[in-house]
C-alpha cells in the first residue's frame, strides 16, 4: 500500500507569499495529476500560532534567515508565514483537495519548529501521522510539495526512520536552496531513500 504525502501547498509558500519557493506553484497540478495513483492521499499544513520561535520577528535585532540556537536546536529564522486563521495558511485554491483523506498540523508548537510531517524538530512529539499510514496498511511513501529542501526531506527522511519505503517525487517538489537540496538528497539516498 502507497500513500502519497502533500507538503505545505499554502498561499504563503507559493509566488506571492510570506515566504514564497520560487516556481512553487508549477508544481501543484503535477501533485493534482500524481493524486489517483495511491492508494492513500494525506497532506500536511504548517499552522504556526502568532509570536511562533521560528520568526525572525520575535528576535529583535536579527536578520531573516539568520541562525540562532533555539532550546538547544540550531534554527532558521524565518519571515512570518503560515498563522493559524489567516488566508497564508490556507491551501491554494488549485490544489484539489477531494482525495486527501488526513491533514496533519505541524509548527503549532510556539516553542519549537517542525519541518517534518512525522515530528516537530527535536521529536519531542508526534504529529500522529506516522500511526495513521501504518494504521491504514500503508508501507510505502511518497513525498512531494514545498520545500524540497526543508519540509519534504525531513518528511521523506522520517518516513525512512519509521521504517516505510520512501522517496522524494522531485518533479513535484520545489527546493528553497538548490545547493542545500543537492546535499540533503545525497543524504536521503545513502539512507536508502528514493529519489522519483
Amino acid at each position: 500500500m502507497k500513500a502519497l504525502i502533500i507538503i505545505d501547498i499554502q498561499y504563503d509558500f507559493l509566488p506571492g507569499g510570506a515566504l514564497a519557493v520560487k516556481q512553487g506553484d508549477e508544481i501543484v497540478q503535477t501533485i493534482n495529476d500524481l493524486q489517483s495513483e495511491y492508494d492513500l492521499v494525506v497532506a500536511t499544513q504548517d499552522w504556526h500560532p502568532t509570536g511562533h520561535k521560528s520568526f525572525v520577528t520575535s528576535h529583535p535585532g536579527k536578520k531573516p534567515f539568520e541562525e540562532i540556537s533555539l532550546n538547544g536546536l540550531n534554527q532558521v529564522l524565518w519571515p512570518e508565514h503560515c498563522i493559524q486563521g489567516t488566508k497564508g495558511a490556507e491551501f491554494v485554491p488549485e490544489l484539489s483537495t477531494n482525495a486527501i483523506e488526513a491533514i496533519f498540523r505541524k509548527g503549532m508548537d510556539k516553542e519549537i519548529d517542525s519541518y517534518s510531517g512525522f515530528f516537530d524538530n527535536g521529536r519531542k512529539k508526534s504529529t500522529g501521522m506516522g500511526d495513521y499510514l501504518k494504521g491504514r496498511g500503508i508501507t510505502e511513501i511518497a513525498v512531494c510539495g514545498v520545500a524540497a529542501d526543508y519540509c519534504v526531506y525531513y518528511t521523506a527522511n522520517d518516513g525512512l526512520d519509521l521504517g516505510f519505503k520512501s522517496s522524494i517525487i522531485e518533479h513535484a517538489s520545489k527546493p528553497i536552496d538548490l545547493e542545500r537540496y543537492e546535499r540533503v538528497k545525497k543524504d536521503f539516498q545513502q539512507k536508502g531513500g528514493t529519489i522519483i
